[in-house]
């Protein structure tokens, strides 16, 4: 794992498949699909993996194609056709173009739809550029139907890496800023329709070792989760927030809980302010929490999709013989709110316990802990007149019940109810997984900023060598080669990160495939399962109750010849006889 985490620290460390020519050594591709240290895989003979290498392989040769937007050879077009294809409205019609000059049918390859935007930017068609990109990225089958025309028989190829530099850049030449910055988000999900309404869901970390445990999807409401490292049950609330009240507090702190604190005995976190929301799941159902934060900022907003993890409710257990043990975080109320995720923004807010409206002193307060000390010593002073022996018998008594039950309460209560190592085996792969998912989305979003921030400092580059190139002064000349090269400067570590987006948002895609193999497929074909064995046991208990029918009635045939025979003859038959 060390490697792992070198990978993902590294500020601008290229993937293998683009490492710059210097580098002559060879890593491992792909490390963040399959953590280095486990030893039970659940995904052994993913074909998915199998192909990791492959693909890697493939891209690289990919890269070491001629720049884009360079005139290359292609037997597709020609001069005259790329001119009028370029000219077109949007992605219709450039390919009734093609089909008209160039037959019925076929695939217009990856280099051809570059010669396309480049041609279609240089003379500003920028509308014709996105047009072929959002077919491009709507490309998924490569087969058509038996009616279909000589236009639908001609396909686009999906867009590469080389495709997302040229387009950006473009755009950006093209001052089209808005438009740069979505091909960047598209570079960003990979393998994704325009259009998509049915997104991989939102990482769900654990409220207390705060690894991924879970994908809140749009569809899901509450689900309870088990955690693979702290080996704690928690449910997970999902939806959208219907009301919410916030209410700033300022509670008096007493002096001998802040000196505890000053020496670090407890580490008991300060409400700031005391919110109280409700959450309705796609299902309809509603949920209120109370909680505090340590801060008067919100962590959400009504109208936002939100996960509320709380502590594993009275409902959630397991039976060990007549013991009924719930796998609940210590200290923690059943259904007690722990953590919030926004779905909007990304946050995680860790939670309080909000304090009570009617608040009851403590048993821990000095004046609640002060008589009951002087009743004590008046009790053993008393005792003690009665037989010398009898107070220290008592204390001693005393102090080893509070002791066991001490032990008993925050060491072996505990462990008992942590969940077996057995049960979240299962899971802990796929956790991992969602880890190091998790790890390349930070790192996605880190990129992707950098790469809106060189977007719109190209964007302004552009424009002032269109302004210095507009006014025409002989002595901006210098000032314009000095611009040229920073333009160049910003295109070079653009291309790179675009290049790195795409290859952190590729293996991002492989761990989706991954996940959503080993949960919404396996569980497919358990309820497909299901049915089937329904169905057999069905036609088995139709069968069961025709041979009754058919044992049935042979036994009333028996018995009726078993009468039959053993009837006897009457008296005028037997004196004929």
């Amino acid at each position: 794992m060390n490697l792992q985490s070198w990978w993902c620290s590294s500020p601008l460390l290229p993937l293998p498949k683009h490492q710059p020519p210097r580098h002559t050594t060879t890593t491992t591709h792909f490390c963040f699909l399959l953590p280095t240290k486990t030893k039970h895989y659940l995904f052994p003979a993913s074909p998915i993996l199998k192909q990791a290498a492959a693909a890697s392989s493939a891209n690289s040769q990919v890269s070491s194609s001629p720049e884009e937007g360079s005139k290359l050879a292609s037997d597709l077009f020609d001069d005259e056709l790329l001119s009028r294809v370029s000219a077109a409205p949007d992605a219709a019609e450039a390919l009734r173009l093609i089909s008209e000059e160039r037959g019925s049918g076929g695939l217009v390859t990856a280099s051809d739809c570059r010669l396309i935007l480049s041609a279609a930017l240089d003379r500003g068609n920028a509308d014709l550029a996105l047009s072929v990109f959002s077919a491009m990225r709507s490309t998924f089958g490569s087969g058509w139907g038996e009616n279909a025309t000589s236009v639908e028989r001609w396909k686009w190829s999906r867009p590469d890496v080389h495709t997302y530099t040229l387009l950006v850049k473009g755009l950006a030449a093209l001052l089209r800023v808005s438009d740069a910055l979505r091909v960047v988000d598209c570079v960003c999900r990979v393998g994704v329709s325009p259009g998509e309404e049915v997104p991989f869901g939102k990482v769900v970390r654990c409220p207390s070792c705060m690894i991924a445990v879970s994908v809140a999807q749009p569809q899901q409401g509450i689900q309870v989760v088990s955690c693979s490292k702290c080996r704690y049950q928690y449910e997970l609330v999902s939806g959208n927030i219907l009301s919410m009240e916030s209410e700033e507090i300022s509670m008096d702190v007493p002096a001998w809980k802040r000196a505890l604190q000053f020496l670090q005995v407890t580490k008991q976190n300060i409400p700031a302010a005391v919110h109280s929301i409700v959450v309705e799941t796609p299902s309809g159902l509603a949920r209120t929490h109370r909680f505090a934060t340590e801060t008067v900022d919100l962590p959400a907003q009504e109208g936002e999709r939100v996960t509320v993890a709380v502590a594993a409710p009275l409902s959630v257990y397991r039976e060990v013989g007549p013991i009924k043990l719930s796998a609940r975080v210590p200290n923690f109320y059943p259904g007690e709110p722990m953590c919030l995720t926004n779905h909007e923004d990304g946050r995680e807010s860790r939670l309080l316990r909000a304090p009570q409206k009617d608040a009851v002193r403590s048993m821990l307060s000095p004046s609640i802990l002060f008589p009951i000390f002087v009743v004590l010593a008046t009790g053993d002073a008393a005792s003690g007149m009665l037989d010398p022996s009898l107070p220290p018998l008592i204390a001693a008594a005393a102090f080893s019940s509070l002791a066991v039950g001490a032990t008993f309460s925050s060491l072996v209560l505990p462990q008992l109810n942590k969940l077996p190592q057995r049960l979240v085996d299962v899971t802990s792969i796929r956790q991992q997984l969602l880890s190091q998912y998790d790890v390349l989305q930070s790192r996605i979003k880190g990129l992707k900023k950098a790469a809106e921030n060189e977007v719109w400092m190209l964007a302004r580059m552009c424009q002032l060598e269109n302004k210095i190139y507009a006014v025409g002064e002989p002595s901006y000349r210098a000032r314009r080669n000095r611009v040229k090269r920073v333009r160049e400067g910003l295109e070079s570590s653009l291309k790179t990160r675009i290049e790195l987006i795409e290859s952190y948002a590729r293996i991002s895609s492989m761990i989706e495939i991954e996940v959503e193999l080993d949960v919404d497929v396996v569980a497919a074909e358990a309820v497909s399962n299901v049915e089937n064995i329904a169905q057999q046991i069905e036609q088995i208990m139709e069968l069961e109750n025709l041979e009754e029918k058919w044992r049935l009635q042979a036994e009333a045939n028996d018995e009726a010849e078993r009468l039959l025979s053993s009837e006897p003859l009457p008296a005028d038959q037997i004196s004929d006889r």
